[in-house]
């Protein structure tokens, strides 16, 4: 029987490396550019009741995961043009948990979001590919965390893509789906 730390980081914690090399960076880059089309397939064919299961208890729902996806990618790349436009600017935390639980959250239909982030991916990682290691090496205060470079952030969208799209499949590997 899994624990509740296996449930809730089915993919391990976040561990970020300060010192990136170009390869590592690279494939930050690449595991954002196939978040949307691994998560697609993670999802494909899902019904109603699928999406609208807990990938564990007292967790959100598949519906709740992939809105969740969308709205903290769309935050993160809205930060990275921040960060790329004003030095250091404060950006704005935001309860991750009341959004999940916004009526769209809970009742849209998940492929909505799943369009949206592959457009999303699509543009960011046109951005990310032309980045100068100068421009990774720029921050965003964050009320919470502090300074973060743009170096750690595509470093944590990276993993948080993976862990998300982990928590469905781990789901989909235990109910036998």
């Amino acid at each position: 029987m899994l624990d509740l730390e296996d449930l809730k980081y089915p993919a391990g914690r976040f561990k970020k490396n300060l010192a990136l090399t170009s390869d590592e960076r690279k494939a930050c880059i690449e595991a954002i550019a196939d978040c949307p089309d691994l998560l697609l397939k993670a999802v494909g064919g899902f019904s109603e009741e699928q999406f609208d299961t807990a990938y564990r208890e007292g967790g959100w729902t598949v519906r709740q995961l992939v809105h969740h996806m969308f709205d903290s990618h769309a935050n993160a790349f809205i930060r990275f043009r921040l960060a790329l436009t004003e030095p250091n600017p404060l950006i704005k935390a935001y309860d991750q948990n009341a959004w999940a639980h916004l009526p769209d959250s809970i009742l849209a239909p998940a492929d909505i979001s799943v369009r949206l982030l592959k457009g999303l991916h699509e543009r960011w990682v046109i951005m990310l590919k032309e980045m100068t290691l100068e421009q990774f090496a720029r921050t965003m205060e964050h009320p919470q965390n502090g300074p973060m470079s743009l170096d750690v952030v595509v470093q944590m969208y990276a993993w948080h893509g993976h862990h998300h799209v982990r928590h469905i499949t781990a789901l989909s590997e235990r109910e036998g789906w």
